[in-house]
């Protein structure tokens, strides 16, 4: 697992990361000279300015910041309970790290915003939601240190795993229960943290929060376009040569993010993290860096996330490791996410090795959409088909049997080796018979051809399927399935 904080770059006027060059972390006194000093502000003032600069979430979901607040005020009022307010900082994805550097060099942005909600709510407590990684806690803590906050403010500790920054999860993790989303769709609105109403968002965007407070709406939508007011920031990683995150006004050329670090040309783009969406070459280069601008050419901004790939790997390989890591971090609690995920990452394998038609993929992630009580499935399901439009070209190259030509690197920010000793499956055709009794036993991997022989991808076999491929080994009768150490 990386540990350490990539390079900080700006297009245009820092905002979030204004003073980063001359400070490095700003600590409470270079804070308050980089931006100067912040008031409380009522619940109506507070609404009208997320209104006026249409602040949306941060996190990847886009939801509109004021919609969540008032939702908070109307609840509170009608149980007549008190209001927590909750700083998703957990960074779940693999592949982002703006939250991170934010915690680690611009901490007192991110408290001054949610001071800000604490106050207009009234709320009780603040609590901030961290990783295990380590790489946060400390310098938020010494910002703690720092200042006094309106209210008492904790820190909560969750595994780093992809599903534990989702909103349930984090909430569920803060209460005390298993840190995967509830089983149930349910409003933190209504009841979050306690069961008390609770104001849930990412550390962005309580950081975009206390900009706008301090510049007001005006200034503040000086910078970006008309409906998308303010800055973004990116995670630029993958194959780029100067991986950084970088802030810029929204609305920037997707162009002049890729040159600054310096990217080389390549076969794709995922654009949003691995609940995301690929694009081509082409799209990047008439593309701006907006939710509006990255839909119009077939991709997301979700959480900032931009993972170009390089020439020199496999796009299709690439995509592949993803979906089986999407698997392997789901909740596992309902149906499409404890067997339709795997067999989308099945599904995805087979097509990648040529054993398979694109069709098989389509199905298994129409199988798994729209059906799981969090947005896990949906999101690993449009990574998929994404993939498998964008790199079209190379899929039909695999079809033959022989793929692209090109290994699979690594490049997508995967945490580690998931599998600390990869396994594949192999067949001694001279031996098999076609008895077909290893697709009885591990169906979700092994699968009959046409002429009733096993077909199975030559990745390695996914650690939940792992049992199944021993006993399928076990019960050939002429011991021709093998596992064996994948390279």
């Amino acid at each position: 697992m990386r540990t350490t904080v990539p390079p900080v770059a700006c297009v245009g006027e820092p905002r979030l990361t204004a003073g980063f060059s001359e400070f490095g972390r700003l600590d409470l006194l270079a804070h308050e000279e980089v931006h100067g000093p912040i008031g409380p502000m009522e619940p109506a003032a507070l609404l009208r300015l997320a209104e006026a600069i249409d602040l949306k979430g941060k996190g990847g979901a886009g939801f509109p910041f004021a919609r969540k607040l008032r939702a908070v005020l109307e609840s509170c009022e009608r149980q007549d309970l008190a209001a927590v307010v909750v700083v998703n900082a957990t960074e779940g994805e693999p592949a982002s790290w703006k939250d991170k550097v934010l915690l680690t060099r611009a901490p007192h942005l991110i408290l001054d915003g949610a001071a800000l909600a604490a106050f207009a709510l009234d709320a009780e407590e603040i609590v901030i939601g961290v990783a295990d990684d380590d790489v946060g806690r400390p310098s938020l803590t010494e910002a703690l240190q720092e200042r006094r906050m309106p209210v008492p403010t904790t820190i909560v500790t969750v595994p780093h795993r992809f599903i534990s920054g989702e909103g349930g999860a984090l909430v569920n993790g803060i209460n005390g229960l298993p840190h995967i989303p509830p089983g149930t769709k349910k409003r933190s609105s209504d009841s979050g943290v306690n069961g008390l109403p609770t104001l849930l968002s990412n550390a962005e965007t309580y950081a975009q929060l206390a900009i706008a407070a301090r510049i007001g709406p005006y200034e503040y939508a000086a910078l970006g376009t008309d409906d998308e007011p303010g800055t973004v920031l990116l995670t630029v990683t993958g194959s780029a040569k100067r991986p950084a995150v970088v802030e810029c006004a929204a609305g920037t050329p997707l162009r002049e993010i890729l040159d600054l670090c310096e990217v080389p040309p390549g076969p794709g783009i995922l654009m949003g993290g691995y609940h995301g969406k690929w694009i081509t070459a082409e799209a990047a280069a008439r593309a701006e860096v907006s939710r509006r601008g990255l839909t119009a050419v077939g991709g997301t901004l979700g959480a900032g996330i931009i993972v170009p790939l390089g020439v020199d790997t496999c796009p299709l390989g690439e995509a592949a490791q993803v979906v089986r890591y999407l698997a392997g971090e789901s909740a596992g609690q309902c149906g499409p996410c404890k067997m339709g995920l795997p067999d989308l990452a099945r599904s995805v394998d087979l097509a990648v090795s040529g054993s398979a038609p694109i069709e098989l993929v389509r199905a298994a992630a129409g199988d798994v959409k729209g059906r799981g009580a969090c947005s896990h499935p949906d999101g690993t399901a449009r990574f998929a088909l994404s993939a498998m439009e964008v790199f079209a070209d190379d899929l039909r190259l695999h079809a033959t049997g022989e793929g692209c030509g090109k290994r699979v690197k690594g490049v997508m920010g995967l945490p580690g080796a998931p599998d600390g000793n990869p396994q594949k499956l192999t067949l001694d055709w001279s031996r098999c018979d076609g008895h077909g009794l290893c697709a009885h036993v591990v169906p979700d991997f092994i699968r009959l051809d046409g002429n009733g022989y096993p077909a199975f991808p030559p990745t390695p076999v996914p650690t939940w399927l792992r049992e199944g491929a021993l006993k399928a080994v076990k019960v050939c009768p002429e011991l021709a399935l093998r596992l064996v150490k994948s390279e």
